[in-house]
């Protein structure tokens, strides 16, 4: 009968130790496993932000579907109120929004469902802490701030019941919208406390007096806490000289130094860090045909007809309306745009006018909403940038001329996986509602823009001044002012 050799008591105290230490690492690699999968706050709330100063443009790494859906589970209990297509592309959106909580994303998502709490103040100061002025922070246009704005006060003011007035000095029909306080409920609006009119002797009581496109001075005096705001849609080459300009606190356009950022439409990511993911399809597969433009206004002054003449000596460039040989009719327009997405893999986005921020659905609905790569000309490179999905466009003056860039194309043209890799911001967000109305109610109750309103020196200045807009390319713009830079918030 073998003997078992005795084992001494250090021994047994080191095995013991030993097999306590293996036991406690098990369970701490657990628990960190457990944590990295639980849906909490990726950032310390008070250090993440979803303000443009704190969101970097390029995401390095392209990443999954499934990882934005991930990440944006952690995302959405970041986006606090005071800071800030064909059926293959609905169905990229739709994949990314399935598995997402409704509660992770903002009220003004399309499935969106999270609102707003009251907005803190500053400890020190006792200053609101969310920027929606363009004073206020010089980067990005604060629609996501001003739309999950509450006034850290609301709940009284409900109770109060008192409305802040917004006056349509130009009559209802211009707004097609209804006087009382129905968009403001249908709109389910954080903020609902207003009501609208077009009583023009309501001009002395009215909280805001809102004009569209051209001033009428009233003829009753003004209450010198009132906000005057000038709506413009188009850009300065098709608006009015304003005769009074210094008459105005606010100003409600395309441009992101506005007081109130109204664009053509607005992208927003469902995850501000993942602007990339990884597709499931080859946008270029049984595509024959290069670029396409539709158009009908030939004359624009940027020179945008003569340019698309000048790419047609390179590339096949089929302009389809009244400056064109292929005719698409408006009334079939449906038509049209399945002939774009089935055979062509450029689309030409030129706008009408070369201006600062001036981006229009020439771009946003012609060309994103489909499966073709667009070819921009209108706003500034940078404009672009700022307003656009990550990497979902080309620039024209991002070549030194109409060869250049058709050189670039037929590389494209060859290469798949190149021209693909401008599809990979498919799924990573959505163009929502930016709900113009209850931002401005919003706004109307902010106790800071009230007690002392700025006002513009000259509106026409900062609308129509120098290096807003340009007839040639920004590109030859700052080829002759080197050291003159474009127009900023003035």
């Amino acid at each position: 009968m073998m003997r078992l050799s005795k084992v001494s008591p250090k021994k047994c105290f080191f095995l013991v130790l030993c097999f306590a230490v293996l036991i406690l690492l098990v369970f701490n690699l657990r628990d960190k496993d457990w944590n990295t999968k639980s849906p909490h706050v990726l950032y310390a709330r008070d250090e993440y932000q979803l303000d443009e100063t704190n969101v970097a443009h390029e995401q390095s790494a392209v990443t999954t579907v499934e990882e934005v859906v991930d990440a944006a589970h952690h995302a959405g209990a970041d986006r606090e109120n005071d800071v800030a297509a064909d059926d293959d592309s609905k169905a990229d959106d739709r994949a990314a929004k399935e598995t997402l909580t409704a509660s992770d994303l903002p009220w003004y998502f399309s499935q969106g469902m999270r609102y707003p709490k009251p907005a803190r103040r500053n400890r020190k100061t006792n200053k609101r802490v969310a920027r929606l002025l363009p004073s206020e922070t010089s980067r990005g246009d604060r629609i996501s701030n001003q739309l999950m704005f509450v006034p850290p006060n609301y709940e009284t003011i409900k109770r109060k019941g008192k409305l802040k007035t917004i006056l349509l000095y130009n009559g209802l029909s211009p707004w097609n919208v209804k006087a009382g306080r129905d968009v403001f409920l249908s709109s389910k609006c954080p903020v609902s406390t207003c009501t609208i009119t077009a009583q023009r002797e309501k001009a002395t009581t009215a909280d805001l007096v809102l004009y569209k496109d051209h001033y009428i001075p009233p003829s009753v005096p003004r209450s010198p806490y009132q906000i005057y705001m000038m709506y413009f849609l188009e850009c300065p080459y098709h608006t009015q000289h304003v005769k009074y300009p210094d008459v105005f606190n606010w100003t409600a356009t395309y441009r992101k130094d506005s007081d109130i950022v109204a664009p053509y439409e607005k992208w927003e990511y469902f995850d501000p860090r993942i602007r990339q993911v990884e597709q499931d399809r080859n946008y270029a597969l049984n595509k024959t045909r290069k670029v396409a433009w539709f158009v009908s206004n030939c004359g624009a002054r940027n020179g945008r007809l003569q340019y698309a003449h000048e790419l047609q000596k390179y590339i096949q460039v089929d302009i389809y309306g009244a400056c064109g040989t292929f005719k698409c009719s408006r009334s079939t327009a449906e038509r049209c745009f399945e002939i774009l997405d089935r055979d062509y893999k450029f689309y030409l986005a030129f706008e009408n006018s070369n201006c600062k921020d001036y981006i229009t659905e020439k771009f946003f609905v012609n060309a994103l909403t489909r499966n073709v790569l667009p070819i921009v000309m209108g706003a500034r490179p940078e404009d672009y940038e700022a307003s656009s999905p990550q990497k979902s466009y080309i620039h024209v003056d991002e070549f030194a001329s109409p060869k250049e860039l058709a050189e670039y194309l037929h590389l494209l043209d060859r290469n798949d996986e190149l021209y693909n890799s401008y599809f990979k911001w498919k799924g990573t967000g959505e163009f929502i509602n930016t709900y113009y109305w209850c931002r401005v109610c919003a706004m109307l109750h902010d106790e800071a823009s009230f007690r002392r309103p700025k006002s513009y020196d000259d509106i026409n200045e900062w609308w129509r001044g120098p290096g807003v807009c340009t007839n040639g390319s920004w590109r030859n713009y700052r080829a002759r002012n080197p050291e003159k830079p474009v127009a900023e918030s003035r």
